[in-house]
């Protein structure tokens, strides 16, 4: 009797990720690649994209992945952050971590045993198409370069509030100036 539960659960789980799988598909990225394909550069830049997506967001919805994933990529392209999308992930503000996950070493000690799971390989393939396409996708986030969890309030009076999408709330600062033609790698 008790194997029926445990039945259910491993199909429901490989349901939840053909679907999760099959959202990525839904964007038609125009340029198609795989992470292996890659100079081992980009990878390294897309790893610490896919590390950002997967500890900020993993469990949110496609849209929230891809979110989250634009901030760090904005962050790049505004220039007031740093230069590149590893520096802009592990980037502090005095001894502030920007992504709270990167001081968390509840977070950073689980980080060689999250890449084999099929939820980072998903967010890995998302990661490595958001790189390849980033000139040529809409923002979902129009322009944000900061975020928080929807159960928290920072009290960002100085923000403006762009959008939610799943968990997180999108904010853009007046100062940040997004370069769309600057390039991320």
């Amino acid at each position: 009797m008790k194997s029926k539960p445990i039945l259910f659960s491993i199909i429901a789980s490989a349901l939840i990720l053909t679907v999760a799988a099959i959202n990525i598909d839904v964007y038609k990225f125009p340029f198609k690649t795989t992470y292996e394909k890659l100079a081992a550069p980009t990878q390294k830049q897309i790893t610490c994209l896919a590390e950002n997506i997967y500890f900020e967001a993993g469990y949110e919805p496609v849209e929230g992945k891809i979110a989250v994933a634009q901030v760090t990529i904005n962050r790049v392209l505004a220039g007031n952050y740093a230069d590149s999308i590893c520096d802009v992930v592990y980037q502090k503000t005095k001894s502030t971590c920007q992504f709270s996950w990167y001081c968390d070493s509840k977070f950073t000690s689980r980080m060689n045993s999250i890449k084999d799971t099929p939820l980072y390989y998903e967010i890995r393939n998302l990661a490595t198409h958001l790189i390849v396409n980033y000139e040529r996708i809409t923002d979902v986030t129009n322009g944000a370069t900061y975020y928080h969890a929807d159960y928290v309030n920072p009290g960002w009076k100085k923000l403006q509030k762009e959008k939610q999408i799943g968990r997180h709330i999108f904010y853009k600062s007046k100062q940040d100036t997004i370069d769309r033609n600057k390039g991320i790698l």
